[in-house]
């Protein structure tokens, strides 16, 4: 667990034992200090936070109350941190394997707002095969589709409301997918806690999409080619307009545009493409075109059949859960520095994905439209010169970029402006006009044919033709 994770949590637990003013000041001083080898941001926000708490900690209920009641009444104790939920729907996912491991224990009540109904300890010694068969009298043999499973020791609570599969939640040595999917969220967020959903289908989309605690939905399935036929998108619908939260959607391995995609397309949606990361920073040509964003599509990820083992794989199957792993750390970070200590936008978090307090006081309400906008600014296009043509792909034009990777692409580099944007720290500037003409004619081609979004909800889908989206 790093380091960051309990911040405010012990900070207030110090402040509030201090005897005096000259103790609080110790303790503000070592908690700053704490968290400043960090770097700028991370101690100015320390600052910020631990100046809160000289004015707020009186406020904070006895020590038998609840510090905040958050999503659906489920009651959030001082005993944890501040936190979001990102749910991967896929094949299955391998909860054997070490980069899901994790000495937290999930609090109760976080268990109970995702409705687990379930626990399962996987066995941690052996070779995969060994302890599958260790667990399956357990567990694996005891799951329904009704079950939602907490797997201890893990980062996991899964389900399979779907049915149909030969073990439900676990990704068995005939899938594969999921496994790596998740492993990309964590890869961008290691402090995400995951509600896995095994299926492809609207019942898997809406088993997410409708938990009050999810703050992110992300697929990386749909129609070969971005076929112009139902997928997702209903449930999707349901997800973001009417629950408030994110749903990342993998665009085709393909050049298709992204516009009918049913995963992808949807206004809703933040269809993501696939860019060279690690290569000349340029367009992946087997990705999908006129995207929201495009991020990182070739990336080391955990093996689905073993238990420390790792491979290389490419798609935008993987950017997608990048994105929402970075998207989820964002959430994350502000979160902790307002004392937000829920997740999930439903209830009386009012839509809001961040609900809490700024430093002076006032309500700090960030939405998904807000961290969908700052996404926009903080994309960026790759230039022209860093193209290799030995490389295989696909220079990004200085003409009309946007029709290639939609506002631009996406790292690690787009998080500290994004967090300053959305805390009022410094606002990052409007794109050119010539990049916003472009995407708000993306925008209208998809309101026209995904229907009058929001006020019409999309025909129900068809689960057929939906497969995973890597190389």
């Amino acid at each position: 667990m790093s380091d960051r994770q309990p911040f405010v949590h012990r900070t207030i637990a110090h402040l509030m034992a201090a005897s005096d003013a000259a103790d609080s000041v110790d303790v503000a001083l070592d908690a700053v200090a704490a968290v400043s080898h960090r770097g700028p941001l991370a101690a100015l926000v320390a600052t910020l936070i631990v100046a809160s708490l000289f004015v707020g900690v009186s406020m904070l209920n006895d020590e038998d109350g609840p510090l905040n009641t958050g999503s659906e009444g489920v009651v959030f104790g001082d005993d944890w941190r501040s936190y979001s939920v990102v749910a991967p729907i896929d094949t299955g996912i391998n909860v054997y394997h070490d980069h899901f491991r994790t000495e937290e224990v999930y609090p109760e009540w976080l268990l109970e707002g995702l409705g687990v109904t379930k626990r399962c300890t996987p066995t941690f010694e052996g070779s995969w095969q060994e302890r599958y068969e260790a667990d399956r009298e357990t567990c694996w043999d005891t799951i329904t589709t009704s079950d939602i499973v907490y797997f201890e020791g893990t980062k996991i609570i899964g389900t399979s409301p779907d049915g149909g599969t030969d073990i439900h939640i676990l990704d068995d040595p005939s899938d594969g997918h999921g496994t790596a999917v998740t492993g990309a969220v964590l890869d961008a967020n290691p402090d995400a806690v995951i509600f896995f959903v095994e299926g492809f289908s609207n019942n898997a989309v809406m088993a997410a999409g409708t938990s009050p605690l999810v703050d992110i939905v992300s697929t990386s399935f749909g129609a070969i080619g971005s076929l112009p036929v139902s997928g997702i998108e209903s449930g999707t619908y349901e997800t973001v307009v009417v629950h408030n939260k994110i749903h990342t959607g993998a665009a085709d391995n393909s050049p298709s545009p992204a516009v009918q995609d049913a995963t992808a397309g949807p206004p809703w949606s933040i269809g993501i493409a696939g860019y060279a990361e690690e290569g000349d920073d340029q367009k992946e040509t087997m990705s999908g075109s006129y995207p929201d964003i495009a991020a990182d599509w070739t990336q080391l990820l955990p093996n689905h059949d073993d238990v420390d083992g790792y491979h290389e794989t490419s798609g935008t199957s993987f950017a997608t859960p990048r994105t929402a792993g970075i998207l989820s750390f964002i959430i994350d970070h502000l979160r902790e520095e307002t004392g937000d200590l829920g997740s999930g936008a439903s209830g009386d978090r009012a839509g809001a994905l961040v609900n809490g307090s700024w430093t002076d006081g006032t309500a700090a309400n960030v939405f998904n439209h807000d961290i969908r906008h700052a996404l926009n600014l903080s994309a960026w296009y790759p230039s022209f010169n860093t193209w290799d043509p030995t490389s295989g792909t696909t220079p990004v034009s200085p003409v009309a970029p946007c029709t290639q990777v939609g506002w631009g692409v996406l790292n690690f580099s787009n998080i500290e402006p994004m967090i300053l944007h959305l805390n009022g720290t410094s606002s990052m500037p409007d794109r050119p006009t010539d990049v916003e003409t472009c995407m708000q004619v993306n925008q209208e081609a998809r309101e026209a044919y995904w229907g009058a979004y929001p006020s019409e909800q999309p025909a129900p889908t068809s689960a057929a033709f939906l497969l995973g989206r890597d190389e």
